[in-house]
């Protein structure tokens, strides 16, 4: 049976074209992607141990394993992780209504923009804690090996150290989520009430508009969090601005624990964290294509968030920040996040 979310995407388009955007790649070096895999499967558990003694923070059984992929398989994974989002959000959208004569239009054209988003992604992208994994491989870790195997080659990172820095950033997420029990489901019911909002009502998305330029005219606020934030509704804002303060502090914390632990351990850390700040803000040309795309907020995130911690470390003590892991009432707002000292004063200092 066909799923709703099938009928507003075509998937394999999207896989195609993704593919053909993202292209292949570097080949791995001596020994292939096994050798590659190998090596990641001796520093995760490195990167386990180092990760649990620094935050307090334990990934659960079994030890985190890799997955060494091409781009197009983690086009195809991150696909079929949209695919189950959208699936209730299609099929309450949807219902059971006839197809009409422009959806197999729809479903190309969607195809075409998801495809040559993660297409752009898939080459940039060096690893990922997948959250929709389910629960019997959420020890698995992602690394895109001809990515991994690129940077290494342009910038004469070594190899191994390079590996074990990237890991720190991905190991720490899984001891988010294995080490904190509400996170995980805390998100999954901010994105489930945000979805629950969508609707396709053309006159509503026609007021959205209107409403959207009308605004964009008098304030340029909106720029932090992207063009899309124009055309939330009140509701859905709200919602938004509480997934874009916790993802800014998972990836903040995780750029955080991958520096602090990185500089004990590995000899090149500091230029592969100036280096990988500058890959990610990309050429102004590949910059105005982050912004049009969204993907600019993702890099806002990683800085933003990592300044956050860092003084609220700094302020707070270790023990001190550990509170924010405690209930989700005392995870920090998009407003504290800009302004660590406040958080502090209702939280650690509480």
């Amino acid at each position: 049976m066909v799923g709703s979310a099938s009928r507003l995407v075509d998937w394999e388009a999207a896989a195609r074209i993704g593919s053909r955007v993202a292209g292949t790649g570097p080949a791995p070096g001596r020994g292939g992607a096994a050798a590659v895999h190998r090596e990641f499967e001796t520093i995760l558990a490195e990167a386990d141990a180092a990760v649990a003694s620094f935050t307090g923070l334990r990934t659960g059984e079994p030890p985190t394993r890799p997955w060494v992929m091409s781009r197009a398989e983690w086009i195809r994974r991150n696909l079929r992780a949209f695919e189950a989002v959208l699936e209730p959000v299609a099929e309450r959208l949807l219902g059971r209504r006839l197809e009409g004569a422009l959806a197999p239009v729809r479903r190309s054209v969607l195809a075409a923009q998801i495809g040559g988003i993660l297409g752009y992604l898939g080459r940039k992208v060096l690893g990922q804690y997948d959250l929709f994994m389910p629960p019997d491989d959420r020890d698995l870790l992602y690394f895109v090996g001809p990515n991994v195997t690129e940077v290494e080659r342009r910038f004469r990172f070594p190899p191994r150290d390079f590996r074990l820095w990237l890991a720190l950033h991905e190991v720490t997420h899984r001891a988010q989520f294995d080490g904190v029990p509400w996170l995980r489901g805390y998100l999954f019911g901010l994105m489930e009430e945000y979805l629950s909002t969508i609707q396709l009502d053309p006159r509503r998305l026609l007021e959205d508009l209107r409403r959207a330029v009308s605004e964009a005219r008098r304030s340029d606020r909106w720029r932090e969090l992207g063009i899309l934030f124009l055309l939330m509704t009140p509701e859905q804002r709200t919602t938004f601005r509480k997934m874009q303060a916790l993802m800014s502090l998972l990836e903040g914390h995780g750029n955080f624990v991958m520096d602090r632990v990185g500089l004990d351990v590995i000899r090149d850390a500091a230029r592969m964290r100036s280096t990988l700040r500058e890959r990610r803000q990309g050429t102004p040309a590949s910059r105005v294509l982050q912004r049009a795309i969204g993907v600019d907020v993702k890099v806002r995130q990683y800085d933003v968030g990592e300044a956050f911690v860092s003084r609220a470390v700094e302020l707070a003590g270790p023990d001190g920040f550990a509170r924010l892991w405690e209930r989700p009432e005392h995870l920090p707002t998009l407003e504290e996040i800009a302004r660590p000292g406040d958080w502090v004063e209702r939280v650690a200092a509480a």
